[in-house]
């Protein structure tokens, strides 16, 4: 065996797979690449699939013997074997190709080197750095036009990175100039602006540095800035000359046709008799019909005025959407229906603005997808069919968009089906995985297990310009996490281990918050430290030796204090103190229990 192969080939090959025997048990771990020689097509790349080790010489009988003590385990002879996955060859034209003819038994194996591993994947072009391969030092960099025309998913189980993710992309996007804006309903991205101060040892093993973006990102909350005080400004819809199709955007599908009716009569009164209408002026027209299902078309037009959204001065998308900068819709402490309604008026905004060519190409993200865009058979809301919409047909336009959810199996397939880069983390609930194998192209049944049993922080990417399915090691974002969990008990450990001492002066005498037997303590009446100028009087080792503790460690002093207190005890003055509280003692408990009990004495 070469010095530099790490296994041979051996028994049945196929063109697509084969075994090898492994020269030693480091040599390889499971998901690694490898490469073999090809007599027709050169180096191909291939990946290990599974990896086991086994013994013929050490039975059961004598795994028994070693159990129970009554032999030892001697020398056995170990054999490590690999399955490998084949993944191909990239000719010269650019295209991978699977070998039509199988490997050789007795060819050697090698580990592949970054080179072989990016050309032969894809990954040689790509201007969106996320990650490094898993166990490799390989950087993954996804396609920025590609990410954001052909969309962008990332699914995965709470608290397993997704939003973190999310983050990552972003700041990527805004080092190119990429225009964003981002519906955020728990508020987790406005720390984009900070700098990321946590964990710096991780900054140089991803060749990164620590950002904030300040300048480029503005926060908008349609709540107030009680609720949302790191905002920037307020985030208000038109409330002049509402139309027939907006005030539908505003409420649910759930109306009758009477109540359409109502609405469409009020509305086209007041087009033609005012310039200028509010909400007001619509009640108030309403209120006018004698149907009586008015009441429900003015209970509905009252909630909407009440949420306070509707304004003159309302935020535009022109606003919203500038070259280079994120504008982030805070609703952090908005009802979920009127979330909906936002999200349906913003997208439908925005959708129009790029046909007209009135803002720049941008990227929508929608965090918490599942709530603005459900799959059929859960509770409808009135944002689906636009997002829908902006996913079949954003791509012509120039508007990406960017779904993320913790329940894959809840949003909307049409929808996830024209992402064509999967970002998946861990999942483990069983109607999600079958969700994502079922429901995305390029993922099939048999990655589920990898879904499951991946780590916090690494993802398993799909993409139509990426050979097959990779795992990424996710980077350490540049800016501060905002969706980090918070902590409801404290580590009890961690308090146990923090030494609490107050500071404490070197003074004639002691404190009044000190016990005053802690005069006893002998202190040094000089003009310079006890351990400069150890020719004192006697007892001066004593003394030095204390001042050493007070100078190292101060709350030591005070129990060495407390352990010459202790000392002291069996002084005659000590005794006779004892023995007077024996007897204080002694009494009350005496008259305690008469008066509980009366005296025994008839």
């Amino acid at each position: 065996m070469a010095k530099d192969s790490i296994g041979v080939i051996f028994g049945k090959t196929s063109s697509t797979s084969f075994r090898f025997a492994v020269s030693d048990s480091l040599a390889t771990r499971r998901s690694d690449y490898i490469k073999v020689w090809h007599e027709s097509d050169g180096w191909a790349l291939a990946q290990v699939s599974t990896i086991t080790s086994s013994s013929e010489d050490f039975s059961v009988d004598e795994a028994v013997d070693a159990a129970e003590g009554s032999s030892k385990i001697g020398e056995m002879d170990e054999h490590i074997i690999a399955d490998a996955i084949v993944i191909g060859v990239r000719g010269i034209d650019g295209v991978l190709r699977v070998p039509k003819s199988p490997f050789s038994p007795g060819d050697k194996i090698f580990k592949a080197d970054d080179v072989l591993i990016k050309q032969t994947l894809g990954l040689m072009r790509g201007d969106v750095y996320i990650g490094l391969l898993d166990g490799q030092s390989v950087k993954v960099n996804l396609d920025a036009n590609n990410l954001v025309q052909k969309h962008c998913s990332i699914l995965a189980k709470t608290g397993a990175g997704k939003s973190y993710t999310g983050g990552v992309i972003l700041e990527e996007l805004l080092d190119k100039g990429v225009p964003l804006l981002i519906i955020d309903p728990h508020g987790e991205y406005a720390t984009l602006k900070l700098p990321n101060e946590d964990k710096p040892a991780t900054f140089e093993r991803y060749g990164i540095t620590p950002k904030g973006y300040a300048s480029q990102v503005t926060v908008y909350t349609p709540a107030n800035k009680v609720l949302n005080p790191g905002a920037d400004f307020l985030f208000r819809l038109n409330g002049i000359n509402l139309s027939i199709k907006e005030l539908s955007q505003f409420f649910s599908d759930e109306r009758s046709q009477n109540e359409t009716g109502i609405l469409f009569e009020a509305v086209s009164k007041l087009k033609l008799e005012k310039q200028n209408y509010t909400i007001d002026d619509i009640i108030f027209e309403v209120g006018q019909n004698k149907s009586k299902a008015k009441w429900n078309v003015i209970n509905k037009l009252e909630t909407l005025r009440e949420t306070g959204i509707l304004s003159d001065k309302s935020t535009t998308i022109s606003e919203l959407v500038q070259d280079g900068r994120a504008s982030i819709i805070d609703m952090k402490g908005v009802n979920p229906d009127l979330q909906a309604m936002i999200v349906a008026k913003l997208c439908t905004d925005i959708f129009d603005a790029r046909k007209l060519n009135t803002v720049p190409p941008c990227m929508l993200v929608i965090e918490e997808a599942h709530n603005f865009c459900p799959e059929k058979g859960f509770e409808r809301t009135v944002s689906t069919d636009i997002l829908r919409t902006i996913a079949s047909e954003g791509r012509k336009f120039g508007l990406g968009l960017m779904v993320v959810s913790q329940r894959p199996a809840r949003v909307d397939k049409n929808i996830l089906s024209q992402c064509n880069t999967q970002i998946i983390m861990k999942v483990t609930n069983p109607n999600d995985l079958k969700a994502i194998s079922k429901g995305l192209e390029g993922i099939g049944s048999d990655v589920e297990d990898d879904i499951k049993s991946l780590s916090p922080g690494v993802a398993m990417i799909v993409s139509t310009y990426i050979e097959r399915p990779i795992l990424v090691d996710i980077r350490t974002r540049k800016s501060k996490h905002g969706g980090a969990s918070v902590p409801v008990v404290k580590d009890p450990l961690a308090d146990s281990q923090r030494i609490k001492t107050p500071p404490i002066e070197i003074i004639d005498r002691p404190k009044s918050g000190i016990d005053p037997k802690l005069s006893d303590v002998p202190k040094p009446i000089v003009t310079q430290s006890p351990i400069d100028n150890p020719k004192t009087v006697p007892g001066s080792q004593k003394i030095i030796d204390n001042a050493r503790t007070i100078i190292e460690t101060p709350g030591a002093f005070i129990n060495k204090a407390r352990s010459i207190i202790e000392s002291k005890k069996t002084e005659p003055q000590h005794e006779e103190i004892k023995e007077q509280i024996e007897r204080k003692k002694g009494k009350r408990e005496t008259s305690l229990y008469r008066k509980m009990f009366g005296s025994r004495k008839k």
